[in-house]
């Protein structure tokens, strides 16, 4: 695959179509109402991002890009443009009408189980005046950008009318065009560069059951037979996603997907990946096996989430970078947990000098991090574990210990400290929870007392391993003698 991640920077995107503001309503259930048979949610936080066509602009400003977004914007919009603006998006095509609100799609989210969504929104066609409006924005921005992204969530933004003015704007000044597309009727993109709908969206579109790759290439074939459009890619989720050109063979790129969280967004992530792919040369097969690549990180989180160059580049070369992106310095770790702070996260930290990890650690990080929702790991530098163990020790560089700790899932940072540091690192991180191994007492574990002075709470951990680095080690010698 020949992608060069390092000048997405240098791709300009143009976005158009419905933008929204996805708000989220993160809280816990513990009862049922008396009033009905429905979960009561105790709200403890709020957060706001962009979604629909402001998700694709997200995702593109993620990976570095710069972009233009061309939409509408009604009553309640203040909001999605401060997000706009603090992105650096420029905004000089969004325009603002006073005969729809700003589509908005609230999720309540209890823990990691999403309880319902409420939409706020018209779908009415925009009048010619707005339409008008929208097509000399695309045309003054066009010439100065490397891509075009038509994002239709079939809130009244894109019609045929606009995607064909946007074409004939693409095909005059010779820009690539990308569409997400809604809908039964495709030949509303005709003359698109690349269509990229999911399997359902095909299957309605060309009212062919899907169920295996003869049905896909079938829908797919009958797409391109009865539209201009050159290029499908059709996302399957699970399945991957296939890349369709007209006389070429189907190229078929497998899911990359661990673990489904949510799907939400997982197109849009697609799209931006394609765009900034294609806007600085990548060929299409290329593009579309990163863009699968990113649906598969994407899905992996919850809610509408981006992906960054960084998983990116870790999902192409998995063994070059170690998990080291993992390792945080203080500084690091200050920005990070202010930031979980103000989302209302739970920190959990353990520390200790995991030399010769085993069996008994792995419970120790599994069991904490079930406690909260970010686990931090603190280990002590090589110096201070040969002040605590002695000569031969340690086994285990810290630069090792700490690609061995990064690779595990449930730990979410690691950093390294000296003995007469842990005070300072509690102090920076403010954990919630200390969590140790129930081997301690509690009133003899170090910085314990002041995780407990900041407002956190000591949690110990049974373990039912007995084991530890110290009996591997001297089971070991007793063996070679």
């Amino acid at each position: 695959m020949n992608v060069n991640l390092n000048i997405f920077d240098k791709c300009k995107v143009l976005v158009v179509g419905d933008l929204m503001l996805d708000e989220y309503i993160w809280g816990t259930v513990d009862r049922i109402s008396p009033e009905a048979p429905v979960q009561v949610v105790n709200v403890k936080n709020e957060t706001y991002t962009l979604g629909g066509a402001g998700n694709v602009v997200n995702n593109l400003i993620a990976l570095g890009a710069k972009v233009a977004a061309v939409g509408l914007i009604g009553s309640g919009g203040e909001l999605l443009m401060d997000i706009m603006k603090k992105l650096s998006v420029n905004t000089e095509g969004i325009i603002e009408t006073q005969d729809r609100p700003t589509t908005r799609k609230t999720r309540i989210i209890a823990g990691s189980q999403h309880i319902v969504r409420i939409d706020r929104e018209k779908k009415h066609p925009v009048s010619d005046e707005i339409f008008q409006k929208l097509v000399n924005s695309v045309e003054n921005i066009i010439p100065n950008v490397d891509i075009v992204v038509i994002s239709d969530y079939a809130k009244g933004v894109i019609s045929p009318p606009l995607i064909k003015k946007i074409t004939k704007l693409c095909k005059k000044h010779n820009k690539i065009s990308i569409a997400d597309p809604k809908g039964l009727d495709f030949t509303k993109y005709n003359d698109v560069t690349i269509l990229t709908p999911n399997k359902k969206e095909a299957a309605v579109a060309t009212n062919i059951e899907i169920y295996d790759d003869l049905s896909l290439n079938e829908a797919a074939n009958k797409i391109l037979e009865t539209t201009t459009i050159d290029r499908l890619i059709i996302t399957c989720g699970k399945d991957g996603m296939v890349l369709f050109e007209r006389n070429e063979s189907p190229v078929k790129i497998k899911s990359e997907a661990r673990q489904v969280f949510d799907v939400s967004g997982a197109g849009d992530t697609v799209v931006a990946v394609l765009a900034v792919s294609l806007g600085t040369g990548s060929s299409f097969e290329d593009a579309a096996t990163l863009s699968n690549k990113a649906a598969g990180i994407v899905v992996g989180k919850v809610g509408t989430a981006t992906v960054s160059r960084e998983e990116l580049e870790k999902a192409i070369n998995p063994y070059s970078f170690f998990n080291l992106e993992k390792q945080k310095n203080l500084s690091e770790l200050k920005h990070i947990s202010q930031d979980l702070k103000k989302k209302k996260k739970t920190i959990v930290l353990t520390n200790g000098c995991f030399d010769l990890l085993h069996a008994g650690h792995i419970m120790l990080f599994e069991a904490s991090k079930k406690l909260g929702d970010i686990l931090i790991v603190a280990i002590d530098d090589d110096e201070s574990i040969k002040e605590l163990k002695g000569p031969g020790r340690p086994l285990i560089s810290e630069r090792d210990r700490i690609k061995i700790l990064s690779a595990i899932d449930s730990i979410d940072h690691v950093t390294i400290f000296s003995s007469k540091d842990l005070h300072e690192i509690i102090k920076t991180i403010k954990p919630d929870i200390l969590a140790k191994g129930n081997n301690y007492k509690t009133d003899t574990i170090v910085g314990g007392d002041l995780v407990e002075k900041i407002g956190g709470r000591i949690v110990l951990i049974p373990i039912t391993e007995n084991i530890s680095s110290t009996q591997i080690i001297n089971n070991i010698k007793q063996n070679s003698i």
